[in-house]
Parts: structure tokens; C-alpha cells; sequence
């Protein structure tokens, strides 16, 4: 499977993701491919929707301390739900589908996640500190929502004018 990162301002971003309901090859096919392109991409996380399949998946994989990333680490999550959540962090995050650009956004400290695996098993994550919000952050992606999506009025300005400008530079380039 071939796939390639959806990035803004694409409208494909905005679509919400539907609930996977078949457990099947397909399934498991799309998930191989998206480890690879998140990987290649020297991502943390990948929504199902940003590689255009507006489905309830994604991947997530926290690098060590060492920067590694193993396989062994990687977690799925198909049709993930928040049902519990605490604190209150600030983290500067980035997007695969908003290459180039970072900004402070407010996240829950912890989230309790039930999803299930490829195979269909029911699960349950506990989740703190980087993962919890790499999870928020992918899970607004089923939702059609960015992380710019969360910025004030003026840090939202501000990068619309920021991004234009670097929009205008490929383009000379």
C-alpha cells in the first residue's frame, strides 16, 4: 500500500473519521503502511485521516531516550475513546500534516483510552506526560481538528501569515 501525508490546508483534514467495523487484512495493511510513512517522516503519530483514509485508526510510537523508536513500541488504537482524563499541560507540538511549524498547545497532563487493536481486542491505556498528548493530538485528527485549530486568536494569525509566507517561498524556489 502506497501511501503518502494529507497536509494542510488539504480539506480531507476536516473530514471526520468513521468508526472501523471490519478487523480485516485491509485493516492490518493499512497499518504496516501507515508505520512506514510515520517512520520515514520521523513522526511520533498518524491518524488513519492524514494518509486519506478517513477511518478510526491511528498509531503512535515515543521515541526512547535514545531517540529509537522499536517496533516493539508501537501501539494501535482503532476506535479510540477518552474516558478519563486529568491535569492541565502545555506542550509545543508539530503535525506531520503541518510540516515546518510548532506551537504551545494546552493538553490534558493524563488520559485513561479504551480502543481496540487490530484484531478487534478491547483495550485499555493509561496515559501520561508525551504519549497522553501525542494521543489527544492524533484522536483531534479523527475529529477533523489541528492543533492550530487550538491556538489563541492572534497565534492563529500569526501562523496563517507565517504559513503563507512559507508557501510563497516553495513556490520561488
Amino acid at each position: 500500500m502506497n501511501l503518502s501525508i494529507v497536509e494542510y490546508p488539504d480539506r480531507r483534514l476536516r473530514e471526520k473519521s468513521l468508526k472501523v467495523e471490519r478487523f480485516d487484512a485491509d485493516l492490518h495493511k493499512l497499518l504496516d503502511a501507515m508505520y512506514h510513512i510515520m517512520i520515514e517522516h520521523n513522526g511520533i503519530g498518524l491518524a488513519a485521516i492524514q494518509v486519506a483514509h478517513a477511518k478510526q485508526v491511528l498509531i503512535l510510537n515515543i521515541p526512547q531516550e535514545d531517540d529509537e523508536q522499536p517496533k516493539d513500541n508501537l501501539i494501535e488504537m482503532i476506535n479510540p475513546v477518552i474516558v478519563y482524563h486529568e491535569g492541565e499541560t502545555v506542550y509545543q507540538e508539530g503535525c506531520l500534516s503541518v510540516p515546518s511549524f510548532y506551537e504551545d498547545v494546552i493538553r490534558y497532563e493524563s488520559v485513561t483510552v479504551n480502543f481496540q487493536d487490530r484484531d478487534g481486542n478491547t483495550k485499555t491505556l493509561e496515559a501520561n506526560g508525551l504519549l497522553s498528548i501525542a494521543i489527544q493530538h492524533e484522536m483531534d485528527h479523527l475529529k477533523g481538528i489541528l492543533f492550530i485549530d487550538k491556538l489563541s486568536y492572534a497565534r492563529r494569525k500569526k501562523f496563517e501569515k507565517e504559513f503563507k509566507r512559507v508557501q510563497k517561498e516553495k513556490k520561488n524556489s
